[in-house]
C-alpha cells in the first residue's frame, strides 16, 4: 500500500480525469526549466520533474537523438508504458496525440534504477510536442511495484529558448563520435598504396575529430599486405601503404608527433588468406586512435 502525500504547487501530483487515481508527476509553470548542455561531442536538452526524476533529450555526434526518463528511486516504473502527448493547462479541449507504446525491462538487481529509453523515431515526436505546447506523458501502470497507475509528465512551459540553444548545438556537433573513428581500416587493390578518394574523406572525418578532441594523445598507422605475391614486396607495400596515411595526417594538420607508423606485410592477416574476398580484407592499413 503505497501512501501518496499531498505536496505543494512547487512539487506536486494531481489526479487526472483520464486516468482516475493516477498520480501526475510534472513540473509547474512557474517551476519549469530546460537545461541545456552544449559541445562539439554532444547535446543534452533535459527537465526536472519534481519528485520523480529527470527527463533528457541527448544527441550524440554521429548519431541520432534519443530521450531518456531516469528516476531517482528504484523500481518506479516496470512492464507496459503509454506515451501520448497532452494538452498543456493554456491548451484546453485540444486532443491528445498518441505517440508509442514502450516497455521497460526488469531491473538486473532489486537495487538498480532502470531508465526508460525513447528511441530517435518516438523521441523527435516528442520534441514536435513540446515546441507545439503539448506535454509528452508517460503512463505507467505498475508504479513502484504496486500494481497502481502514475503518469509523468514534461512541461512545455518555458521550452522554445532552450530548444533554440539545443538545435544550435545539434548543428554544430561533429560529424562523427570517438567509437566511430577509434578503430578505422582502410582497404586497397591488389598491388596498391595510394589512397582512394573514399578513404581520403574517411581520414577527414578522423582528422577532424582528432583535432577537437584534446583527449586523443597517439595514433597508431600500421599497414598490411595479403600473402599474394614474395614477402619482401609484401612487406615494402605496407610500408609504403602506412607511411602514406602518415602523410596525409601530417599535411592536413596532425602533428607527427602524435603518429607511431608500423608496417607488418602478411605477417598479421585479419581473416585467412584462403580466398579472394579474405585477401581483399587483408590488404590493409589500420589507424588507432588512443585517448588519455
Amino acid at each position: 500500500m503505497i501512501q501518496i502525500i499531498r505536496l505543494t504547487l512547487v512539487s506536486w501530483a494531481v489526479l487526472s480525469a483520464p486516468f482516475a487515481m493516477a498520480v501526475t508527476f510534472m513540473a509547474s509553470i512557474d517551476q519549469s526549466v530546460w537545461d541545456v548542455e552544449t559541445s562539439k561531442f554532444y547535446c543534452r536538452l533535459s527537465q526536472e520533474v519534481p519528485t520523480f526524476g529527470r527527463g533528457s533529450f541527448f544527441h550524440e555526434a554521429g548519431e541520432k537523438a534519443v530521450f531518456e526518463l531516469s528516476p531517482t528511486q528504484k523500481g518506479s516504473f516496470s512492464g507496459d508504458v503509454r506515451l501520448v502527448a497532452e494538452a498543456s493547462p493554456w491548451q484546453p479541449g485540444l486532443a491528445p496525440k498518441y505517440i508509442a507504446q514502450l516497455s521497460v525491462p526488469a531491473a538486473s538487481s532489486p537495487d538498480q534504477i532502470k531508465p526508460l529509453m525513447v528511441s530517435d523515431q518516438y523521441a523527435g515526436e516528442m520534441l514536435v510536442s513540446l515546441f507545439q505546447g503539448m506535454s509528452p506523458t508517460f503512463t505507467m501502470s505498475n508504479w513502484l511495484g504496486s500494481g497502481e497507475r502514475a503518469r509523468v509528465a514534461l512541461s512545455a512551459a518555458n521550452f522554445q529558448k532552450s530548444y533554440s540553444d539545443y538545435i544550435a548545438c545539434v548543428d554544430e556537433l561533429l560529424p562523427v563520435n570517438y567509437r566511430q573513428v577509434a578503430r578505422t581500416a582502410v582497404l586497397y587493390p591488389p598491388a596498391q598504396w595510394r589512397l582512394s578518394d573514399a578513404s581520403k574523406d574517411r581520414l577527414d572525418l578522423i582528422i577532424e575529430y582528432v583535432k577537437t578532441d584534446p583527449k586523443v594523445k597517439e595514433l597508431y598507422v600500421d599497414g598490411h599486405s595479403d600473402n599474394a605475391g614474395r614477402r619482401l614486396l609484401n612487406r615494402d607495400l605496407s610500408k609504403q601503404r602506412a607511411e602514406d596515411i602518415t602523410r596525409y595526417l601530417v599535411a592536413n594538420g596532425i602533428s607527427e608527433e602524435m603518429i607511431t607508423t608500423r608496417y607488418h606485410g602478411e605477417r598479421y592477416p585479419a581473416v585467412p588468406n584462403n580466398s579472394k574476398a579474405n585477401r581483399a580484407r587483408n590488404r590493409r592499413a589500420t589507424i588507432r586512435l588512443e585517448r588519455e
